[in-house]
């Protein structure tokens, strides 16, 4: 939960779900560039422009959420420039792109609304109130974006067509998390003191699963198990997710406040309070804790490429680069103040860090991360991109 994983869902629901439980399938429409679309409408497009002739890059956009600045910050990632702060009628915490169709979602969750914005104009198209919210989540399908509410206490369903509120399933208690399965059957929700699975096609909300202080929740990419991070017990507990039975509790040796999946699902990541560690748990077949490998100081979010893990260390400034295939840290690269939010590109060319006090985004290139060694020379660039960035998303063009 790819909690968010991805799922993953902080930090404000920030679990990355692994990029193998989404279809592949491309926008049915032409995507067009933002230049070929617009014209050259301002000078900071045609220079970037020409500093991408000849130069490596991905070709897209990343668009950062900035929570005290009140704005999305649009990142060339080709040109490696900011080339618009998109305002934002709030402080957004949380943004996710969509793969089919050129839309970028920001949530303002003081503000109770979210925001659509157009990837190929840099524009706000439209918006939704939906009272206020703890996270969102877009399903597989892209049919629809759930979002988790703490007032009115709800689950609520977002038409992606209307952009309008089509269902509100109310909860007994202020929501934490939340995660979808990939199947769009079955959601998770961790409250204040319980985590409870909902039929969302029959929009019936399930009986306590357990009690104790829960975090992050999320599927694996078969929606057959759901993974609930019980914090209050330091442990993984590991259900069943159509009959809603306990099927194992994992004890780590943190509490877990972090998680993310490798790419293929098949390892998941855990991080929090108690141990300088990365804990590697296999939750397929009999689900087991792996090894608790030493990692930074006080680690915290994670992005996982193809190879590598990467452990953002607020504290320290800095962000560790685990091996997946070895299960080793094989380099620490600085990056900037208090980093938090790590996204890795579709291509696995970057590593972005967003660093919420010193308000910018280094970019790293994972190919230059050398083992064993000072790694400066993988430090791509660092873009100022505003005011407290909080959550990134990439989007291809």
């Amino acid at each position: 939960m790819k909690v968010a994983h991805r799922l993953k869902v902080g930090n404000v629901f920030s679990f990355q779900r692994s990029t193998d439980q989404y279809p592949r399938a491309g926008y049915a429409g032409k995507v067009v560039s933002r230049r070929a679309f617009l014209g050259v409408p301002f000078a900071s497009v045609s220079i970037g422009a020409c500093s991408r002739r000849g130069s490596p890059g991905y070709r897209g956009y990343a668009f950062v959420a900035n929570q005290e600045g009140r704005a999305v910050a649009a990142v060339d990632l080709q040109a490696l420039v900011v080339i618009r702060h998109i305002p934002i009628e709030g402080a957004p915490t949380q943004i996710l792109a969509a793969r089919n169709q050129p839309a970028v979602y920001a949530l303002a969750p003081e503000e109770g609304s979210i925001f659509e914005i157009d990837s190929d104009r840099l524009t706000v198209k439209r918006k939704v109130a939906v009272g206020q919210a703890i996270g969102m989540s877009l399903d597989a399908q892209e049919r629809s974006l759930f979002v988790a509410t703490r007032e009115p206490k709800a689950l609520v369903r977002v038409s992606l067509d209307s952009l309008r509120v089509e269902s509100s399933i109310a909860l007994p208690e202020i929501p934490v998390q939340f995660a979808v399965a990939p199947d769009a059957k079955i959601a998770a929700v961790s409250l204040e003191r319980s985590v409870r699975l909902i039929d969302l096609a029959a929009g019936k909300l399930g009986s306590p699963v357990g009690e104790s202080e829960f975090g992050s929740v999320c599927f694996l990419s078969n929606s057959a198990t759901m993974i609930a991070a019980d914090r209050g017990a330091r442990r993984l507990s590991l259900y069943d997710a159509p009959s809603a039975r306990l099927i194992t509790h994992l004890p780590l040796a943190v509490r877990p406040d972090n998680l993310c999946f490798n790419s293929d699902g098949g390892q998941l990541f855990v991080t929090g309070d108690g141990l300088d560690a990365v804990v590697i748990v296999y939750p397929y077949n009999i689900a087991e804790v792996g090894q608790t490998v030493l990692a930074g100081h006080a680690p915290g979010p994670m992005a996982a490429s193809a190879s590598y893990l990467f452990i953002a260390s607020p504290q320290a400034g800095n962000v560790s680069v685990l091996n997946v295939g070895t299960q080793k840290v094989m380099a620490v690269v600085a990056v900037g103040s208090d980093p938090g939010c790590v996204v890795v590109t579709p291509d696995d060319q970057y590593a972005l860090v967003l660093n919420r006090r010193s308000g910018d985004m280094t970019v790293l290139r994972i190919e230059r991360i050398q083992p064993n060694r000072p790694n400066p020379a993988a430090v791509r660039t660092v873009i100022p991109v505003g005011s407290r960035p909080v959550s990134a998303a990439v989007r291809s063009l």
